[in-house]
């Protein structure tokens, strides 16, 4: 059965911001049970691989409830932080200010394929677990590209899938049945955490990721597998030298 939050085409847009504005009050304690943890700990990998140097402007892309665009701060950049759920920007507005008062991170609501940001403003750019729910990946890449400053880097964090079949069966498995058991357990909504397994099978495989993105003209593209490839970090940097395009 289809998920009832995942659609393709000009309706995507609207349903992942309703399960967003569904989940935004609890995201941040269901993704600490569903992971165990350990999204804390791949958010730090991805903070150490982005290398940010204070004073370097930085924009944090589906940016939710603001993790990865806190510890941009807190390591000294300017940063944006820019989702389109509003209800997910409250929460990360609200975390701001108990965190940090004094913090000047600007959260904006907008559209990661639109991005509202001249062209080569950024020196790093980050993306939290938001790539699958582009509704056009292509041109969401292209935009990043765009807002990003020539030697600039970009840095993805997402789910992925595994190469093993046995190691891709299980974890798939605990996508479909045990995730959205905890959906219901502690959001009261099964659907929104059923979501991630029907996303994941609309999205590429890593190194199709990673294709894509050296197709549009990113460089030193790599990928980080994380835990057997259950998740991946995606790194890419924009040439020094911009080539006409």
């Amino acid at each position: 059965m289809t998920n009832k939050f995942y659609t393709s085409g000009e309706q995507r847009a609207a349903k992942v911001g309703e399960l967003f504005a569904s989940i935004a009050s609890r995201y941040d304690l269901i993704n600490d049970i569903q992971s165990f943890g350990l999204h804390r700990i791949w958010k730090r990998r991805l903070l150490r691989l982005a290398r940010v140097q204070p004073g370097e402007r930085a924009l944090d892309l589906c940016c939710g409830t603001g993790d990865l665009a806190l510890a941009l701060a807190k390591n000294g950049a300017d940063v944006k932080g820019l989702d389109f759920s509003e209800a997910m920007l409250r929460v990360a507005r609200e975390k701001s200010k108990a965190q940090n008062p004094t913090s000047k991170i600007e959260f904006v609501c907008g559209d990661a394929q639109r991005i509202p940001f001249p062209d080569a403003t950024f020196d790093v750019l980050t993306i939290g677990y938001g790539l699958r729910n582009l509704a056009d990946l292509d041109a969401g890449l292209k935009d990043m590209w765009r807002v990003t400053k020539p030697g600039g880097r970009l840095l993805a964090l997402e789910f992925g899938k595994p190469d093993n079949a046995v190691w891709r069966g299980i974890y798939f498995g605990y996508l479909k049945f045990l995730l959205p058991i905890f959906g219901r357990i502690f959001c009261g909504n099964a659907a929104a955490y059923g979501y991630i397994l029907e996303s994941l099978k609309h999205y590429p495989a890593q190194q199709e990721v990673a294709a894509m993105m050296r197709k549009l003209g990113w460089q030193n593209v790599r990928v980080v597998n994380l835990m057997g490839g259950i998740m991946s970090i995606h790194c890419a940097e924009k040439p020094s030298m911009n080539p006409a395009r």
